[in-house]
């Protein structure tokens, strides 16, 4: 057994053969043109791997030009693709199965890209020449369907995310097509100036608007479903800056009421937030607590989220958004508005407008973007560059900030105390100094 291992390996193959030199060492391959001898080092001790880069060189050898031998050349360095057909119809099945595929964090946007796929297929049916395989969509085929596109009215954010959707699914398909993705053209995209004119941007609601909302959500006169419960989902946007979902949906467990701190893993981009309690938030839990029957701090409000129609699909959070929006207009605010070339109205007042509004009172007292973002979870690749930690008390600061124990009273909130109090008290000398007091905060 000794001297087998001391042996000098040789494999003759259909074309060459590969060799040691010595025992042990590493293989060579051997081959004649024109007969003259060549020898190429393969690198390596292995006999199966030095015998696959051999069959691997073989076609290059054998060549008998310098085209051919440069062909072999770019395929083997990946300039050049061999062809690999795939139908459209088979298409969808290899990117939802591919572990490159976008993994969106909800539901409604994985199902986007599935919508957004069959919305280019069924414009290329209509196409005057027939397409049936992927590697026949050429930046001709993907122009044509974004200047489609720019007929539909469609936003140009709304736009823009197919033709992202589309690059994606494609750069997971590149072995299937030889050239470029047709979905990387920048020209594809709508620039938002285009609607700078006519675009309604999502508004900030004041101090004052915020007072408004939760003054009628206390007004006996209001109906609305699950009211209590919807004051609380306010209460949870307006002192935290989170979106509606991850405020309807709040778990007690994310709760820490003794340490005043609540922990959110955000259900649309999978971050986690770590954000102080105010005390008109602390309140308004407590209040919450008097009804707690399961995880939610919101159970029915959560369970109408949550509502699926007979198909599957989730109904609930349109519900929910009617109701919040419907609170809106109480304190007379018209949350959408026509504009001109668009088929659907544009949102300028809705429960996002929270988010607007905890930005504008943080930045409004100075508070640190990095500790804005700390807490909205709003990825940025600015804040990223100089922000790695935010302590508690600057998160505290921002809390505070944002909270109405500073707002200014009206004219008419400064006369209505007054003459409350004047009702409840005689006109002392001392009296009289605190109504001065309270006709000048």
């Amino acid at each position: 057994m000794a001297k087998a291992k001391n042996k000098v390996e040789s494999v003759k193959l259909e074309f060459g053969s590969v060799r040691q030199k010595t025992p042990g060492g590493t293989y060579y391959f051997r081959y004649q043109i024109n007969g003259i001898r060549k020898e190429i080092p393969l690198h390596t001790t292995s006999k199966e791997d030095a015998i696959r880069q051999a069959k691997e060189l073989i076609p290059v050898t054998k060549s008998k030009s310098i085209d051919m031998v440069a062909a072999h050349v770019k395929q083997a360095k990946g300039l050049e693709k061999i062809e690999r057909k795939l139908p459209l119809d088979e298409a969808w099945h290899i990117y939802s199965t591919h572990p490159d595929r976008a993994t969106p964090h909800t539901v409604s946007e994985q199902l986007a890209y599935k919508t957004t796929f069959e919305e280019f297929l069924s414009f290329i049916s209509t196409l005057p020449y027939g397409i049936v395989s992927i590697h026949e969509v050429d930046p001709n085929t993907v122009e044509s369907f974004a200047s489609w596109m720019k007929t539909k009215a469609l936003a140009v954010d709304t736009h823009n995310r197919k033709i992202k959707r589309l690059r994606k699914i494609f750069d997971v398909l590149k072995e299937y097509y030889p050239q470029s993705n047709p979905f990387k053209s920048k020209h594809l995209l709508r620039n938002i100036r285009e609607e700078q004119d006519s675009v309604i941007r999502r508004q900030a609601f004041s101090r004052q608007e915020e007072l408004q909302i939760l003054a009628e959500l206390k007004n006996p006169a209001r109906k609305l479903m699950n009211k209590e419960e919807i004051r609380i989902v306010y209460h949870i946007g307006m002192f935290t800056g989170q979106r509606l979902k991850d405020c309807v949906l709040m778990q007690w467990q994310n709760i820490d009421m003794e340490r005043r701190r609540i922990y959110v893993k955000q259900f649309k981009t999978g971050k986690e937030v770590s954000i102080p309690i105010s005390p008109e938030l602390y309140e308004a839990l407590e209040t919450a607590k008097t009804w707690q029957i399961n995880q939610y701090v919101c159970p029915k409000s959560a369970a109408r989220y949550n509502k699926l129609n007979e198909a599957g699909k989730n109904v609930g959070n349109n519900l929910v958004n009617i109701d919040v929006l419907r609170v809106i207009r109480w304190i007379g605010l018209e949350p959408s508005v026509s504009v001109p070339g668009r088929k659907k109205k544009m949102t300028q007042y809705g429960f996002h407008s929270l988010r607007h509004s905890f930005a504008s009172f943080c930045a409004e007292a100075g508070v640190p973007k990095a500790v804005l973002l700390s807490i909205l979870g709003t990825d940025s690749d600015i804040a990223d560059k100089y922000y790695t930690h935010v302590g508690d008390a600057a998160q505290e600061q921002a809390i505070r900030a944002i909270s109405f124990s500073g707002v200014e009273k009206t004219d008419n909130e400064r006369i209505a105390a007054a003459i409350e109090f004047l009702d409840k008290e005689k006109p002392t000398p001392e009296n009289w100094n605190r109504l001065k007091e309270i006709l000048s905060e």
